[in-house]
């Protein structure tokens, strides 16, 4: 990969941080920490979330770093800091390296051993497990990757409580089955630029009618997972009723993908965004109005 290096500026080692997937763990680790039934002092509250964004950095840094030569091909990704030339390899590699280190030993010293086990588990699942193998070799590498995205909310509760508890479990799961859905509607009308790069996305792989079977599969299965904290009662009827309606959107939006219809395959990526963020942020407000009211 030949590209000529021009001086980066703060905005440029920011950007190899990821900050959507970044954004992403850091609030649903938050929302994590706060459905747990224990306490957390705020100082040590922040700090914990602080270490947690800090290891999704440094996770997509690595990636970035690792990803070059497929980011170079693809247009989604080819103005990204290293392709680009704006920052040197070596240097996103070290960002990442060193990131990966200070995230790890300060979630261990604001939280506890178990929350730095799991983030440590994470980095090194998305790194080795997902980028430098699933991405590259199978059509399911988001189906099994996505467990790595899946985890900050597991995170976010074990920084607070250390005790066993299925709630995290059903966290975990609800991004884990939301994941295929949400990365299969960008591939869809992405899929030139996957081809192009030689990354076996389902679509290349399978084709496209196969992908929106997919997508209403997983997404059907959204119907059973997204209000199971409801009815296994971790959550109330405000989040029943809301995640449920939801996700009937959710359905409706994978349907329209499934029938082709004209602009479906977007409108399904950008609406599973906001489903995921309504979804988590109801849990709390749901959580604290129910403690309210008794």
């Amino acid at each position: 990969m030949n590209v000529n290096h021009s001086s980066a500026g703060v905005g440029d080692y920011f950007e190899l941080l990821k900050p959507r997937v970044m954004s992403l763990a850091i609030f649903t680790a938050i929302i994590g920490l706060l459905l747990t039934p224990n306490q957390i002092h705020p100082f040590l509250a922040v700090f914990s979330i602080i270490a947690i964004g800090a290891g999704a950095g440094a996770a997509g840094a690595i990636n970035m770093w690792y990803d070059r030569d497929i980011d170079l091909i693809m247009d989604r990704t080819k103005s990204r800091p290293i392709p680009s030339g704006r920052v040197k390899p070596e240097e996103a590699l070290t960002l990442g390296i060193v990131l990966s280190i200070f995230s790890i030993i300060l979630l261990f010293v604001a939280s506890n051993y178990i929350a730095a086990v799991f983030l440590f588990m994470s980095i090194i699942f998305y790194i080795f497990i997902y980028t430098a193998w699933l991405k590259r070799y199978t059509p399911q590498n988001i189906v099994i990757g996505g467990a790595a995205g899946a985890l900050p909310p597991v995170i976010g509760w074990f920084a607070v409580s250390q005790d066993f508890s299925f709630f995290p479990i059903i966290l975990f799961m609800i991004i884990f089955m939301w994941t295929p859905p949400h990365f299969w509607a960008l591939s869809l009308y992405r899929s030139e630029d996957y081809e192009k790069a030689g990354i076996p996305m389902l679509p290349v792989v399978k084709g496209k009618r196969i992908t929106r079977i997919n997508i209403i599969l997983y997404s059907l299965s959204l119907i059973i997972v997204s209000p199971s904290p409801w009815y296994f009662g971790f959550l109330g009827n405000i989040y029943g009723l809301t995640s449920s309606l939801l996700t009937i959107v959710f359905i409706y939006l994978s349907w329209n993908v499934y029938r082709k219809k004209i602009g479906s395959e977007p409108m399904l990526f950008k609406y599973s965004i906001l489903y995921l963020f309504l979804l988590f942020m109801i849990m709390p407000i749901d959580k604290y109005i129910y403690m309210w009211i008794n």
